[in-house]
């Protein structure tokens, strides 16, 4: 039976702890979340971090023990953010390579994000794709409009395939300046990918988290969830925790017939080294 890769993203770099108590901030926190996380039905856990103020960091040695802390505790594909928040330099996202995961996430282009930028030229972007391929850590292609879908077109063909020789692409939907968290818009995006896209995953932003899931579902496609995207259930009904949106995506692919996958059935799917 087909399987779905469902990977939680838990705290992001944009809500501020105040404002949503329930955020996994600290190192306990994002631990006892993984674990939930992995028994709820997610094979992957895609990472940021913050400091003793619950500000963003990239520091690599809060990195570091983060990367071992949740490798000791699960058996999840450990991913790290190489977005970082929008203010942070270039040189310290390359560094968070330093850190040795399984996965990073590579962003295939700038977009608008809100009131803000999220910037990613070319030459950053070929640069951390030519250090994932040296330090053999496996990329995850963030598109956030079809233009990111041309631009991993163009760095595939110039740069070849990434470490492990398989393509696995996240469609981001549904943030301000980025592509609308729509089916047409991912049915669009799907038939836009490189022939190369081995598998694909896609997040819904906020309010349309589970239109672009079930309509991921209905495409083929895997899922990705958590707080760092969406923080109500409903309307008047916060998440109280990231276990809640993976058992509720894990749910629906259930009744797909595509149930989730565990850790190590996703290793096999993106060619991750086994542990």
């Amino acid at each position: 039976m087909a399987s779905t890769l469902i990977t939680v993203a838990p705290t992001g770099a944009e809500t501020a702890k105040a404002d949503c108590p329930a955020l996994p901030t600290t190192l306990d926190e994002l631990v006892g979340t993984a674990k939930r996380c992995e028994a709820a039905g997610a094979a992957m856990i895609h990472i940021h971090i913050r400091d003793d103020e619950h500000r963003p960091t990239l520091d690599l040695g809060r990195l570091t023990d983060t990367v071992a802390a949740v490798r000791e505790n699960t058996a999840l594909i450990v991913q790290l953010s190489t977005g970082g928040a929008v203010t942070d330099p270039y040189e310290n996202r390359l560094r968070v390579l330093d850190a040795a995961p399984d996965s990073c996430s590579l962003t295939m282009g700038t977009v608008n994000f809100g009131d803000d930028v999220f910037m990613n030229p070319w030459p950053f972007v070929t640069q951390l794709f030519q250090l994932t391929q040296e330090r053999e850590v496996v990329p995850e292609f963030e598109l956030f409009d079809l233009g990111h879908v041309a631009a991993l077109h163009r760095l595939l063909d110039k740069f070849g395939l990434p470490y492990g020789g398989r393509v696995h692409c996240d469609l981001v939907m549904g943030v301000p300046g980025g592509m609308p968290g729509t089916a047409d818009a991912l049915v669009a995006a799907v038939n836009a990918l490189p022939d190369a896209v081995t598998s694909w995953s896609a997040t819904g932003i906020g309010r349309t988290s589970l239109t672009v899931a079930l309509a991921a579902l209905s495409k083929g496609g895997n899922l990705r969830v958590g707080m760092e995207d969406t923080l109500t259930l409903a309307k008047g009904h916060p998440v109280r925790h990231n276990a809640e949106l993976v058992e509720r995506v894990a749910a629906l692919a259930t009744l797909a017939q595509r149930p989730p996958m565990s850790p190590d059935e996703a290793r096999d799917l993106l060619n991750i080294k086994h542990r």
